[in-house]
């Protein structure tokens, strides 16, 4: 194969923070792409209508652009083989899901939700794995269009062979070999129209050119389903390369629940762009100590896709912080470094809208630090003496912890007012008046009792920021409870 016929693209769904990992597998495909002279595209996958928003598209695009990613195609520039927002391209799909059905190999479920789940309810109690019974396989081809006539919801299922394994060989893992009564009958088409993501993604690559597909291991598993799909259709599939997730020390998936996930955090926390990218793109490579630091072109000149580990990526946070700690010192001259300072600091208007909540409640200059100091700080050092002043006992404060992060994590909009608004409702839900549930925040997101106005706070720091500081003054406090604190 020509190398310089290489297509790749990071594909991303636009339903929440940017994620880190995000980052992680659009890295390895810019790599790859400028590695092989090829071609690196930027695509939306929103076909989860009820989650993705215009917000977190753009938190996506302006995420890729500040780790320093560029693409040659995407929504926001166009290409030769748009749309590149797969709520744009509807219409596209549904041809190629017809053929699948008029074929023989796919056909229309009118199984209810309720249905499906008192289904999966009573396999998970049998201890089987939950996947589709096959009901609707068998209907007559006049009871579906009796039924399809009459108006009733159904969707589109592909079925599956019942004997043998799917074989195929991995870029990352070479010869894999997964049984077909392990492979469920996919949803291809959705009641509402809209393809799934399976669908979607098989039909998007095959008319985008894309020539490998690189992306989390924990898509292994559907090669199956796309192996079938591209095979149903009568198309060649692409090269299927699965990357090792990124993992915590103890091994365990990196997720928000338990690490900050965000790229957004990264950002506001003052860590470089290029020290971040640095650190995802020494799990790529292979170098001898002392040649940690390096630039994108550097990777790339390293990069080598024939020799990738199979053992999980550890998101080593300390090895970050000394990574991006270099770049400060050795990679920024003294106006360099100036000139990020200043940019950092006015990020979404950090500084600016801090100082004009401050004007009014300062009676000097130099009381600045104190009032609004919680603004730029990475770690608040929060400790249980800082909740001396809240009235509410541990376990309230506790509840109103567990409440809250959960309820502002659901938010479509991080804006003061919808803040104030899902607070005000938190307080509802817990029986509580909004300054009880108020007081605790203040310290959780300011480390202090006395601060800027709550509502304006968590709208400049940012959901990613608030969710860590919320998630640590959730553990500072589990330690009073029960300790007399």
């Amino acid at each position: 194969m020509s190398t310089s016929g290489v297509r790749v693209r990071i594909a991303p769904s636009p339903t929440g923070e940017p994620h880190v990992g995000t980052a992680y597998i659009a890295l390895f495909n810019y790599l790859f792409a400028k590695k092989n002279n090829g071609t690196f595209i930027l695509r939306i996958e929103d076909t989860d209508a009820t989650r993705s928003t215009p917000e977190f598209e753009q938190k996506v695009l302006d995420a890729l652009k500040w780790c320093g990613l560029e693409w040659s195609e995407g929504p926001d520039i166009g290409g030769p083989y748009g749309p590149y927002r797969q709520s744009d391209r509807k219409d596209i799909y549904r041809p190629y899901v017809d053929k699948i059905v008029a074929n023989g190999h796919g056909f229309k479920c009118f199984c209810t939700p309720e249905r499906l789940e008192q289904m999966r309810e009573a396999q998970r109690a049998a201890g089987k794995p939950p996947k589709y019974d096959g009901l609707c396989l068998h209907l007559s081809a006049e009871e579906v269009t009796k039924r399809v006539d009459a108006g009733e919801p159904h969707v589109v299922r592909m079925k599956i062979p019942t004997e043998g394994s799917c074989r195929f060989v991995d870029g990352v893992y070479g010869p894999v070999e997964i049984p077909w009564d392990a492979v469920d009958m996919q949803v291809l088409l959705k009641a509402d129209g809209m393809p799934t993501y399976h669908m979607a993604n098989v039909v998007d690559d095959h008319l985008m050119k894309i020539t490998h597909v690189a992306r989390g291991e924990e898509w292994l598993a559907s090669v199956p389903k796309h192996i079938l799909i591209y095979q149903y259709l009568g198309l060649e599939p692409p090269v299927f390369m699965h990357l090792s997730l990124m993992r915590n020390h103890d091994k365990s998936k990196l997720s928000k629940r338990k690490n900050p996930t965000s790229i957004s955090y990264y950002s506001a926390l003052g860590y470089l762009p290029e020290a971040l990218m640095n650190f995802l793109g020494l799990f790529f490579i292979q170098i001898s100590e002392g040649e940690e630091l390096l630039t994108m072109d550097q990777l790339a000149e390293k990069f080598d896709p024939e020799n990738l580990s199979k053992a999980g990526a550890i998101f080593d946070i300390q090895k970050l912080d000394w990574l991006n700690g270099r770049w400060l010192r050795e990679q920024l001259t003294e106006e360099d470094f100036m000139q990020r300072v200043l940019e950092w600091a006015m990020e979404n208007n950090r500084i600016r809208d801090g100082l004009k909540l401050s004007q009014s409640r300062i009676s000097k200059l130099g009381e600045l630090p104190d009032l609004a100091g919680f603004l730029l700080k990475s770690d608040l050092g929060l400790t249980p003496e800082a909740f001396a002043k809240v009235k509410s006992t541990p376990e309230e404060i506790l509840e109103v912890l567990n409440q809250v992060q959960p309820d502002l994590e659901k938010m479509p909009e991080w804006t003061v007012e919808s803040i104030e608004a899902e607070l005000r409702a938190s307080a509802d839900r817990l029986g509580k008046k909004l300054k009880v549930v108020v007081a605790p925040l203040f310290v959780a997101v300011s480390g202090s009792s006395r601060s800027l106005p709550l509502f304006d706070s968590m709208a400049i720091l940012g959901r990613s920021v608030v969710r860590q500081r919320l998630k640590v003054a959730a553990q500072v406090v589990a330690s009073m409870v029960g300790s007399g604190k």
